[in-house]
Order: structure tokens, then sequence, then C-alpha cells
């Protein structure tokens, strides 16, 4: 289902127009909250990130956050679905002058969308342990040219290196800065573990829900957790790697660019910030329950 101008109606039939900067441009933000058990997860984290991110692009849509709270829940509880993907945007919208070049001139808008839930890697996939390439062939926007704390569609680098990586049999790509560091992935952050700590990378990265969930769980754990710079062969020298994305979770990973970490299977740790994000996200303090409509 989508949610345009207070409409919901099925996906098939949302329209935006073909001169919209957030087609044309890229001009555009977005945000994605899971619907998980009949409710969202979160909710208020993304949704202030989500506004944080209009803030910084100088878009206005006229919609406060309890107003975009509103509107997710009537979409979600309309398309019954009670196991999600949630995604709300904000676009620059077309111009209001035909031929501006002026971003000022354009109707910014809102619109939703929602569809099953999604995992970033299948199930299977990811309960043996998942596969990374490291990009040789591009680099990760530096953080001065587009704002990675926005979240947004610019995927030039993501998708060049996702298909760098299964050109090698991965199964996604990490993408390192010019400094060799490591950032992130098309849609999740990376993590690393050496006896028994956490890091994370600070730059370059936006700063997941999910992320922040797993670095909840690990300090409930009592394991340290560090966000600093991580360099490529800190990684490699890693005894345990994972993702995190708000699209399935924690997902262990048993090999970068081929260097196996614990015997190729998922390791004690990282099973156990999985467990905990499963367990978090049935805690009633961080879910916001849905009122569906009766059928």
């Amino acid at each position: 289902m989508s949610w345009r101008n207070g409409l919901v109606r099925p996906i098939a039939e949302a329209t935006i127009s073909a001169t919209d900067w957030g087609l044309t441009h890229s001009d555009i933000t977005y945000d994605v909250v899971p619907v998980w058990d009949g409710a969202f997860f979160r909710l208020d984290a993304y949704i202030e990130r989500f506004v944080a991110s209009m803030k910084a692009l100088r878009l206005d849509t006229g919609m406060d956050e309890k107003a975009i709270a509103a509107a997710l829940g009537d979409m979600v509880a309309a398309s019954g679905l009670r196991e999600g993907y949630t995604s709300m945007v904000a676009s620059r919208g077309g111009p209001k002058m035909p031929g501006s070049r002026d971003p000022r001139h354009c109707n910014n808008h809102f619109y939703a969308w929602v569809v099953p839930y999604v995992h970033l890697i299948q199930p299977e996939v990811a309960e043996a342990g998942a596969s990374a390439w490291i990009a040789k062939s591009v680099r990760r926007v530096p953080p001065e040219c587009i704002n990675p704390l926005i979240k947004s569609y610019h995927w030039g680098d993501m998708t060049h290196g996702l298909l760098e990586a299964k050109d090698h049999g991965a199964e996604t790509v990490f993408l390192l800065d010019q400094q060799d560091n490591v950032t992130e992935g098309p849609g999740f952050n990376i993590f690393a573990a050496k006896n028994g700590c956490l890091v994370t990378p600070d730059s370059g990265v936006l700063h997941g829900i999910t992320r922040r969930t797993a670095m909840d769980v690990a300090a409930e754990l009592g394991l340290a957790c560090t966000v600093r710079p991580l360099h490529v062969d800190e990684l490699l020298g890693s005894d345990e790697v994972f993702i995190t994305s708000s699209a399935g979770g924690i997902f262990p990973i048993t090999s970068v660019d081929h260097r196996v970490f614990g015997n190729g299977a998922p390791g004690a740790l990282t099973q156990s910030i999985k467990e905990g994000y499963w367990a978090m996200m049935k805690r009633p303090e961080l879910r916001t329950e849905i009122s569906y409509t009766a059928s």
C-alpha cells in the first residue's frame, strides 16, 4: 500500500511527476521503519532521524512528526501487514515554474509505502553466515560531498560496489573511504569484534537505528563497543564481523574477500547480539502498536 495526500491506495496506483526532482535529481530523503508482530519498532527514533534529514535538505512537506506517524499507521493498518517494511519519503517535488532550476521553486511533498517485511540477506543464507567483498573499483562518496547522515537514494557508489561483489560471488559489499577505512554497505552498518570488544566505523556512515539497537544490546551484555575509524586490515584481522539493517536486523558475515571468520560459522558474540536484537523488538516501550481496520 501507499500513502499520498491523505489517500491510501495500492502501490501500483501510486504516482509522482516525471519532472519531480526526487526522480530527476535524486533530491530526496527517506527512512524505513520495520513493522513486526503488528507494531512499529522504535518509530520515534526513525521519524526523528527522518525529520532531521528533511531539515538538513531544507525540505518542508507541511507534516510534523505526529502527522507522519499517523499517515504511516493508517497505511499499514489498511494493508493488513503485521510484518512490514515501511518507507517514509520527502521529495523536492516538481518546479512550480516550468524549467526553473531554483530548488526554492519546487513543491516539496511527502509520500509513503509499505511492503511485506524485507530481509537484506535471505534468512537461510544469513543463518549460515553471509559473504562480503571489499570494493576495489569504487570508494564511498566522501562526507564532504554527500552527507551520509542523510538517508538518501544516492546509491551510485553502493550499486557499483554491489555489482563488483556479485561478480566475485559475494552476497554483499563493504565500501572503504580514501584512507582505507571501512565505512558501510548498501543499506547496512558494519561491526567487527576482537577479543570480545566491538568496533563500528565513525565516519562515512549513516547512524543506523539498528546500529544503535546493536550497541544498546552490547551495553546490556557488558560488551565494550567503540565508535571510531576501522581500518580494513583491522577488519580482516577480527574474530567476528556482522552487519546491521532495519531490513532483517543482525546478519553474521563469515567471510570477507575470501578471508573466513570462525571456521565459516556465525560466532557466539554475533549470535548474542542477534538474539538480543530480536528480544528488544518485543519490548513494549520500543513498540508502537498499530490499530488495524476491521475486515
